[in-house]
């Protein structure tokens, strides 16, 4: 395989990029690193040339400045001397197991093109492309056209058999016309999508590709180069319609659209609004139109009818839309996944007030009070055909690495009368997240994974974070939980001041003890007395280590001890006595994050002079019937051991048919 990575003046900004390269599991003999220096003023040549001196399957080209990164990506598939070529750019970074899992997948399926999921922290991702891995697929029946950046892995000679390469020089959506001009040839494209190979990262100096403002007409004639692709390898009908619509609905309406088309200049928005338009009379036709949601086909109308101001009075209208989602409940599943139930809407202005409709007869409308000077008098804007497109989704999206993960999740459609003969539509949602594997993904990393609700209706989309709208009862469900194998903390809570539900993993910035206090902990009484944390567990979890502390004003007594799943919560097991602990009375805590963390307190214990610990008494006890099968459950354990310990040594020397004797009276006894 080949990495080729056009630099030019990176700085400090390739770091990540060249340690990702360092780290990774694929061998490095399996695969080639190229440098194309672009004609870079700083000292980055120097320092890749002794990069490549360390480490032989680095090598470094230099060619004059071109200015742009398609002559140096060309000369990379030139140059390149792997089966596969996969594009980074220099301020990107691959994690660790990238190559080795594209490759796989690339070579088990002679795939002529690869797609590993991206992550952002700046830039939008096509979040639906990556929601499941696909081995084999092709334009025509997955939705590649929304990933149209040229971060990928592609089969060296396919690039080179279809003569696909990089127009050079100064342009813009070189990219998209690169990646058309794949699309239509590959007969296999394989999509990775259970792990997240490439992470596009922000710069501190606002200096990453594609930031610069574009020209209009320079930009829209380079789109004509794209648009001719589609139409070059389609034939007229519901395939081309849909492939131009997407290049409709994002370089073009999206670019007259909020945020953006609110902060043009009169003299810019007219610019722009020549260029789209001569573009869209030759391209985008009644079919392309009539299948934009709502809000798009009112913005397209706008255009077709050169109404400027228009535009600009629907983009204030469409900013102040937003999503609004609500936890109806939330509860712990016996595998360890959360299951929510909620409502989400789209609303409008600071008030969030519903994003009201007109019904007349089986017919809905936006509501006037909306379209107001947008439309002929009287002519309303029909949206039933897009009520049945409202839909919700549930994700987890890691705060600092922007890594998202779908969840699984059902939303239904229900309108609701507000009256006077106006209704909105409210999305009734339940989804699972869960920070264990699932399936299309492994077990997430630690962190800050936030629980996001996007929701889809009118042509809009818009996103909500959870939680600062919840039922009362929500709150005591949110148990911290330990989970896994090896175990982990896994906290939900609620941020301050937001009040916005997220999962702390493995113990990012929270802690156990914090969450812990004030929730009831239950004696299990026996011989050998436990204690039941308020702390969620799983058959699944495994074991993990903790302290217990003895300690009075001037002294201190730790012990070690281990947290073990039981029935669902975490056992804390006690002892009976206390070795080298002075008589009297001492407070018993627990330590749950580590020797340098706060411990939780539990209560005052006695100790008398022969080390044994006296337990107060009128502690709070776990149910009778639970206690039972604990008390039962642990007996057989010491039977069982017992047994292996005392019997196991006789029993292998009988022969065969007495030990299967002696192992099922055992299995009865124990039972």
């Amino acid at each position: 395989m080949s990495v080729v990575i056009p630099v030019y003046n990176p700085g400090k900004y390739i770091d990540p990029c060249i340690d990702s390269l360092l780290r990774q599991t694929l061998p490095s003999n399996d695969f080639e690193v190229l440098f194309v220096n672009d004609g870079s003023t700083d000292d980055t040549r120097e320092r890749l040339e002794a990069l490549a001196t360390e480490h032989p399957h680095f090598r470094v080209i230099t060619i004059p400045n071109s200015g742009w990164p398609g002559k140096p990506r060309n000369i990379g598939v030139a140059e390149a001397e792997g089966e596969y070529v996969q594009f980074v750019d220099q301020d990107d970074y691959l994690a660790t197991e990238a190559l080795e899992r594209l490759y796989a997948i690339g070579h088990r399926n002679s795939s002529d093109i690869v797609i590993g999921k991206v992550a952002s922290n700046f830039r939008g991702v096509p979040h639906g492309v990556f929601k499941t891995t696909r081995e084999k697929c092709t334009l025509r029946d997955a939705p590649l056209y929304d990933s149209l950046t040229p971060h990928k892995m592609f089969r060296t000679e396919f690039l080179r058999e279809n003569g696909i390469a990089y127009p050079e020089g100064k342009r813009r959506l070189e990219d998209q016309l690169y990646m058309m001009q794949a699309y239509f040839p590959a007969k296999a494209v394989s999509i990775l999508g259970d792990y997240t190979c490439y992470h596009y990262s922000k710069r501190d100096d606002g200096k990453n590709a594609g930031s610069a403002k574009i020209v209009p007409s320079g930009y829209y004639g380079n789109l004509r180069e794209v648009l001719d692709v589609v139409v070059e390898n389609t034939e007229p009908g519901d395939f081309r319609d849909l492939l131009l619509r997407r290049f409709y609905r994002v370089e073009m309406l999206g670019r007259l659209s909020e945020p953006a088309v609110l902060k043009y200049t009169p003299e810019y928005l007219d610019e722009m609004c020549d260029a789209v338009e001569d573009v869209a009379k030759d391209f985008m036709h009644d079919g392309v139109h009539e299948g934009l949601g709502s809000i798009q086909r009112l913005r397209s109308t706008l255009l077709r009818n050169d109404d400027r101001q228009g535009l600009l009075r629907i983009a204030r209208f469409t900013r102040a839309v937003k999503a609004a989602a609500r936890i109806e409940e939330f509860a712990w599943q016996p595998d360890g996944r959360i299951a929510l139930t909620v409502t989400g809407r789209l609303v409008h202005g600071d008030d969030r007030a519903p994003l009201k409709l007109l019904r007349r007869d089986d017919r809905y409308f936006l509501h006037p009070d909306f379209t107001e000077g947008l439309l002929p008098d009287g002519e309303l804007l029909d949206v039933t055909d897009d009520i049945g497109k409202y839909a919700g989704e549930m994700s987890l999206r890691n705060r600092e690495t922007a890594v998202e993960w779908s969840c699984p999740a059902k939303f239904t459609t229900e309108i609701e009368d507000l009256g006077d003969g106006t209704c909105e539509v409210v999305l009734h949602g339940s989804g699972h997240v869960s920070s264990e594997a699932v399936k299309g993904r492994g077990r997430v990393s630690r962190g800050f994974w936030d629980v996001w609700v996007p929701l889809r209706g009118l042509g809009l989309v818009r996103k909500a974070r959870l939680g600062a709208d919840r039922a009362e009862h929500v709150d005591a469900a949110c148990l911290p939980a330990s989970l896994g194998s090896p175990a982990r903390a896994v906290i939900p809570y609620f941020t301050d001041p937001h009040g916005n539900l997220t999962l702390d993993v493995a113990r990012r910035g929270k802690k156990l003890a914090t969450y812990l206090e004030g929730r009831p902990v239950l004696l299990v009484p026996s011989n050998r007395p436990e204690l039941r944390l308020g702390l969620l567990t799983v058959a699944a979890t495994a074991q993990s280590s903790a302290q217990l502390v003895l300690s009075s004003s001037d002294a201190s007594h730790t012990f070690p001890t281990a947290l073990v799943p039981t029935e669902g919560r975490a056992h804390l097991p006690l002892p009976t006595r206390a070795a080298g602990v002075p008589a009297g009375t001492w407070q018993l805590s627990v330590r749950l994050d580590g020797p340098k963390n706060a411990a939780l307190p539990l209560f005052e214990v006695s100790v008398d002079a022969r080390g044994r610990i006296k337990l107060p008494v009128g502690l709070a006890e776990a149910d009778p019937d639970l206690v039972s099968r604990v008390v039962s459950k642990r007996r057989k354990v010491t039977v069982r051991r017992s047994l292996r310990t005392v019997g196991g040594r006789l029993v292998r020397r009988l022969p065969g048919r007495a030990r299967k004797s002696v192992r099922r009276l055992a299995a009865r006894i124990v039972g």
